[in-house]
């Protein structure tokens, strides 16, 4: 039994599951209500999103398992209550489920390329496995490079979702599509979550990397605490909140086709659930001192995100 939850642990379970509400929340209340409004309908099969859907969910659970293989000797100083490598799973036990659910992953995404035709989804897939790899052996521990790299997976997922759509889009519709505005809307209202996604991502890496910053200083990577120190830290996390709230604000007034009264329930989600956490984090994240304090501040952050996403139900509401 400890073993099982272990393994859940291993593979972060409660990360997968979110992932795949993501890929539902994006197909379900963003893509399909976009394509509605020309009478195109929902374009992908269910069998399809799902295939989709494990697609991703099983390369990133894989990464998941690789990156704890390599950070064992970290994870024994930043967290030794938390290590299940070489604790319940053996080292060789780890690799070979992280290739396996890697391989998985790639099998189940190169029949979703091949069945929309879609050359781009194909090598996305052989490359996102690659990068995971890379990102656990080296990038994490190099300036700047790890942290980015994890945030573009983030917001790779909503984009595989446009991809998706007008791939098929174009083995039906292709001669009529540059006529429409949908493959333009499909990017724009996904590209705003994946940008969203990409945001709270890397300013959610950079605070793990602050909390973390005993053992990385010890096994000598150079991650933004360690070359810049946390005071510096802070103030490039801080111009990272600052940025997504101005352009939270600015797709708010400017592009969101929702009323922009405080009457207007899409005005009091984004005030009350994005808003709100993120000036909170902001304040966490002066206020930090040890390693628990920066963990509450990176909770907040991934909670905002999740709130973040389900503003996707207003797109089909139009709130």
């Amino acid at each position: 039994m400890e073993q099982i939850r272990d393994i859940a642990k291993l593979v972060r379970w409660s990360n997968l599951l979110f992932l795949g509400m993501l890929v539902w929340l994006m197909e379900k209340w963003v893509a399909v209500p976009i394509l509605d409004r020309v009478a195109f309908g929902e374009q992908l099969s269910g069998g399809m999103l799902v295939l989709l859907g494990a697609a991703i969910i099983l390369i990133a659970a894989g990464g998941y398992v690789i990156n704890d293989y390599f950070d064992v000797k970290i994870d024994r100083i930043n967290r030794p209550d938390e290590v299940v490598v070489t604790r319940t799973v053996s080292k060789p036990a780890a690799m070979r489920m992280s290739l396996g659910l890697s391989g998985a992953g790639i099998a189940c995404g190169i029949v979703t390329a091949v069945l929309l035709r879609s050359v781009t989804l194909g090598i996305l897939f052989l490359m996102v496995p690659g990068l995971l790899w890379f990102y656990s052996s080296s990038y994490k521990r190099l300036f700047l490079i790890g942290n980015l790299t994890i945030a573009l997976l983030s917001g790779l997922v909503p984009m595989m979702i446009a991809m998706a759509n007008t791939a098929i889009l174009q083995l039906r519709f292709g001669k009529i599509l540059p006529y429409t505005t949908l493959e333009h809307d499909l990017y724009v209202w996904l590209g705003g979550f994946a940008l969203f996604a990409f945001l709270l991502t890397w300013i959610r890496e950079i605070i793990k990397d602050l909390q973390d910053q005993m053992g990385d200083r010890e096994l000598e990577c150079h991650s933004m605490p360690v070359v810049w120190g946390e005071k510096w830290t802070k103030v490039f996390v801080t111009g990272l909140i600052v940025l997504t709230l101005a352009i939270i604000g600015h797709l708010w007034y400017h592009v969101l086709p929702f009323p922009t009264g405080w009457t207007s329930l899409s005005t009091r989600y984004i005030a009350l659930g994005i808003v709100t956490p993120l000036l909170g984090a902001l304040w966490l994240l002066w206020s930090a001192k040890i390693p628990s304090d920066y963990r509450t501040c990176q909770q907040v952050i991934k909670f905002t995100m999740f709130i973040g996403m389900l503003y996707s139900l207003c797109v089909v509401r139009g709130m």
